[in-house]
């Protein structure tokens, strides 16, 4: 595992492929970070799938309304389409690039709709720079974020196992 320098500001993804660390950067987008951090230490994410994996390009989770597997509201057919009950956030574009291993938010054509769900790139991503709230980078596991398995929408999804913030384990 990768040396955590900052645990409140260092994400567990624990998947069902293996453990992913993720540096959150309070610094580029802190409404969002404040967000990540606010849902994982509810496990809102813990059971949360995979939904759409791209090959070449991202890998997209963190519908806890319709992705979260176990709850009465899990629906694969809509996993996508659902966010958390708390409010959009406004969005925190910044001259962080998209690369491999970056973290950012999903979102509805509104810039200012990201809730819950976001993306890992599996590639460098120039065209999403300054259009997308990145909020992290993964310090730890790109090898196994390589290996959720893919789709649109994804058969038999990987999934959030938990995610929980190293200053809390």
């Amino acid at each position: 595992m990768a040396e955590i320098k900052d645990p409140e500001n260092t994400l567990i993804l624990e998947t069902t492929k293996g453990q992913v660390v993720i540096q959150l950067l309070p610094q580029v987008a802190p409404e969002h970070v404040a967000r990540i951090k606010e849902l994982a230490r509810e496990n809102a994410y813990d059971g949360v799938v995979f939904h759409r994996v791209i090959d070449g390009f991202m890998a997209q989770t963190g519908d806890v309304q319709y992705g979260k597997q176990g709850s009465e509201s899990f629906n694969p057919g809509r996993a996508g389409m659902g966010g958390s009950s708390k409010p959009d956030l406004k969005a925190e574009f910044s001259a962080t690039s998209h690369i491999r291993g970056t973290c950012s938010m999903a979102r509805s054509q509104n810039p200012n709709s990201a809730n819950s769900q976001f993306f890992i790139c599996f590639a460098d991503a120039p065209w999403l720079n300054k259009q997308y709230s990145v909020w992290g980078q993964v310090i730890s596991g790109m090898d196994i974020v390589d290996q959720i398995k893919r789709g649109e929408p994804v058969k038999d999804p990987d999934s959030i196992v938990s995610a929980r913030l190293a200053a809390d384990v």
